[in-house]
């Protein structure tokens, strides 16, 4: 049975080989598990899966295979909890909206410490305490056009900032679907050079010094002609993000095919003092951004990725950060990277027809002096060829 499981995972990409999956059979062998779906998946995914970019898609596999297992559930399940609290969200219209008083972010962190020393119980459908639904500036699952969301889901895209402890999921270098027009874009930022060790056939040479040594075959070896364009990407990550991951993940994979010296970082909303490479592993191994701008040299190419759709208070606020109190703005943060690498960009992957009904995206605009693109084809090659000046 396991065989098949084995070609389900080659079938979904992952690079997963026989001597890993003799050492899963071993492990089954010896009763290293219970027999429990639960333990086999934790162990399968621990001795085939090397990279944690291919989570999602062993999800998916192990999803697919196994599908009907384990999976009866009561004909008449009780209706869950959350279902009955979404009844408190309220709709309402953009006339009700704009009667909702608006603090300011300094008046907002103070009403919220307020609140914070009053508040003994738990409120709902209100419009002044923390609570769940309503208007109330502080909870979630209500409506104010400027809101601190302390747990629960987002939706409306307007808090200032989010309370709660959150998990991104990195994107997927290996993405290969709807990637070719892309990688024909990047490709417009090219320089080639032959460099490294003499590992690649110099036919030329060998044919000329053959002919010159009498017909006696002489090779001759040259280095393998690379693109030596440097690359840092800086990627936005979760929250308004998650409605881009598909096109993202075919970005990031086509740039890492197309891009050889290319170095990635992540963010969320806006640069701010920290930045990471493994979103599960983003609080304890943070890079600071300040090391980010000392590492690479001026002729190294700068290329944004982000929605740039946030409060306006992210990018120039001290404090400002949906996730911490930043000492400096993002803004500030932001323009170190324009005045330190003079080659630099933002793709944006919202429509473009979007970014005129954003007040984000026009100061991300500003501060980068409007080189602002699409995640579009067009908008590609019109990236490359600034880039490539």
């Amino acid at each position: 049975m396991l065989i098949d499981f084995f070609f389900t995972l080659k079938d979904a990409k992952i690079p997963v080989s026989i001597k890993e999956f003799l050492i899963l059979l071993e492990a089954m062998q010896k009763g290293v598990i219970a027999p429990s779906l639960d333990e086999f998946y934790y162990l399968s995914r621990m001795t085939l899966v090397k990279d944690e970019a291919h989570y999602d898609k062993f999800d998916k596999a192990f999803g697919l295979y196994f599908k009907g297992i384990d999976a009866v559930f009561e004909k008449n399940p009780d209706i869950p909890l959350d279902w009955l609290i979404k009844r408190l969200e309220r709709e309402l219209t953009p006339e009700q909206i704009a009667q909702i008083e608006k603090f300011g972010y300094d008046k907002l962190m103070d009403r919220l410490k307020e609140l914070l020393a009053e508040q003994k119980e738990r409120h709902e459908g209100g419009s002044k305490w923390i609570g769940t639904g309503g208007t109330s500036p502080f909870g979630n699952g209500g409506k104010n056009p400027e809101g601190i969301r302390i747990g629960g889901e987002g939706g409306n895209r307007s808090a200032v900032k989010v309370w709660e402890a959150r998990a991104y999921r990195d994107y997927d270098g290996e993405r290969e679907l709807g990637t070719r027009n892309i990688k024909v874009a990047l490709r417009r930022l090219r320089r080639f050079a032959r460099e490294g060790a003499d590992e690649e056939l110099a036919l030329d040479d060998t044919i000329r010094a053959t002919a010159n040594n009498a017909g006696y075959l002489d090779i001759r070896m040259q280095p393998e002609r690379r693109n030596n364009i440097k690359v840092l990407m800086l990627l936005d990550v979760g929250g308004t993000m998650d409605d881009h991951i598909a096109r993202t993940e075919e970005l990031f994979s086509a740039a890492k095919s197309e891009f050889k010296n290319m170095e990635f970082y992540y963010f969320h909303n806006c640069v701010y003092d920290y930045l990471w490479k493994n979103n599960r592993r983003r609080h304890a191994e943070r890079f600071p951004t300040w090391d980010v701008l000392r590492k690479y040299t001026p002729d190294t190419k700068v290329i944004f990725v982000g929605d740039a759709t946030m409060s306006p208070y992210e990018i120039l606020q001290p404090g400002g950060s949906v996730e911490y109190n930043n000492e400096e703005a993002g803004a500030e943060w932001l323009q170190r990277f324009t005045h330190a690498f003079p080659k630099f960009l933002w793709l944006n992957p919202e429509p473009e027809g979007l970014w005129q009904y954003r007040q984000s995206i026009s100061i991300i605009r500003q501060i980068m002096n409007d080189r602002m693109f699409p995640v579009t084809i067009d908008g590609l090659e019109r990236a490359m060829r600034l880039l490539s000046k």
